[in-house]
């Protein structure tokens, strides 16, 4: 009987920016990254006698949402990065990269002209929390590594 195994610490981050350099995520603070693509690679249109032209789209973009712990780094960084653009050049608005591996599962995703959706949500409560940050991407590749 064969079996598989997957471990969230076999998965590490790195955001980067031009101006404001990177930051890697090993697990400290983070909680979650999911991958998420916007554009449907095929469509359909049915003509009236039901005959169906299918069109091969080529639309790569998508979006990355990152929980962080909201007393984290992490946070503190993306926090910092946001700042930054918010009074940057309209230029340097999309230059986020992203890149994601997971050398269990041997995936690489590569994301590239990100930008910050918004600011996360700020839950204050008895609790600490996670803090959700959106990153629009332009382009997402997703490779084996």
């Amino acid at each position: 009987m064969s079996h598989t195994t997957y471990s969230f610490a076999d998965v590490s981050m790195v955001i980067s920016h031009p101006a404001v350099g990177q930051y890697v995520a090993t697990g400290a603070g983070l909680g979650s990254i999911s991958v998420s693509m916007t554009t449907d690679r095929t469509t359909h249109d049915v003509s009236a006698d039901g005959s169906v032209m299918v069109s091969k789209v080529l639309g790569r973009n998508g979006s990355l949402t990152i929980s962080a712990q909201q007393t984290s780094d992490l946070n503190k960084w993306l926090l910092k990065l946001y700042n930054y653009l918010e009074q940057a050049p309209t230029s340097e608005w999309a230059g986020i990269n992203v890149n994601v591996r997971s050398s269990t599962m041997q995936d690489l995703i590569r994301a590239t002209g990100a930008a910050i959706q918004k600011l996360p949500d700020r839950p204050y409560q008895a609790q600490g929390q996670q803090v959700s940050w959106v990153l629009m991407a332009a382009d997402i590749d997703q490779a084996v590594a």
